[in-house]
This record gives structure tokens, sequence and C-alpha cells, in this order.
């Protein structure tokens, strides 16, 4: 990946995604509840703070910077997504969203939230 494309990446407003990551999963029988609890998994946020990172259209290198906690299982967050093998992504912020993307594309895969959630 380039610097331009990771720029770009920085600068997209996670509320702009948001929607994409909800209609991919409810495409497969999937909720918006499930990609919550992933994202809320993910970063730690809550109910009531992730909406507020929504309405407020916050970017994704705020979005991750102002995450209240990454999760520590995320180093169990392994394989290729968008042809990249995320745990090799050097940029801190694009392997964040990487993983993102990587939860989202199981849950619309059909496995189940326990695989998902790295228990």
């Amino acid at each position: 990946m380039n610097n331009a494309n990771n720029a770009r990446v920085y600068k997209m407003a996670f509320a702009g995604v948001y929607p994409l990551y909800i209609q991919k999963a409810e495409k497969k029988g999937r909720t918006k509840e499930e990609v919550d609890t992933i994202i809320c998994w993910l970063t730690g946020y809550d109910s009531k703070t992730l909406q507020a990172q929504i309405d407020n259209k916050t970017n994704f290198e705020d979005f991750f910077a102002q995450a209240p906690q990454l999760n520590p299982n995320v180093s169990k967050i392994t394989g290729v997504i968008c042809g990249y093998r995320v745990e090799e992504i050097e940029d801190p912020l694009i392997r964040k969203v990487r993983y993102l993307d990587k939860l989202i594309d199981e849950l619309a895969k059909g496995k189940a939230m326990e695989k998902i959630l790295r228990k």
C-alpha cells in the first residue's frame, strides 16, 4: 500500500464506511448489533460512544486515536484481507482498519461470534 492511499484512509469518515459494514453483514443474514459488538470489542467503545463517533463523522485516524482501548487479543487476528496479510501491515492505523475489515469479513462469511471475538 502506498502512502497516498494510506493518507486517504486516514481522512475517510468512519460514518461513511460504517453503513457498508452493516450492509455487508445483513446481506449474509447477520445483524447491525453483531457489527456493533465487533467494533466495540476491537476498539473499547460502548454503543453510546460509538454512536457519537458516527454522529461526529469522525475520520478513521481520530476514530482509532480516540478509541478507549484496542482489544489485547488483536494479535490473534491474522490472515489476508484486500490482498495483504493483516499481521504484516506496517502502518499501525492501516493495520487497525484492516483488523476491522477482517472481522466484518468473518462475520459475513458466517463465522461464529465466539470465534470472531477470539474467545
